[in-house]
């Protein structure tokens, strides 16, 4: 596997990690407000 390869897979998992985040703290402020 090339070095370009692993870099845009890290990057790929990078930004679902971030936006898996962000995703879940604005479900957990909806749950809030709904609760």
């Amino acid at each position: 596997m090339r070095m370009g390869a692993s870099a845009i897979i890290v990057m790929i998992i990078g930004i679902v990690v971030i936006w898996g985040g962000l995703a879940a703290s604005i479900w957990n402020a909806v749950q809030k407000s709904k609760g």
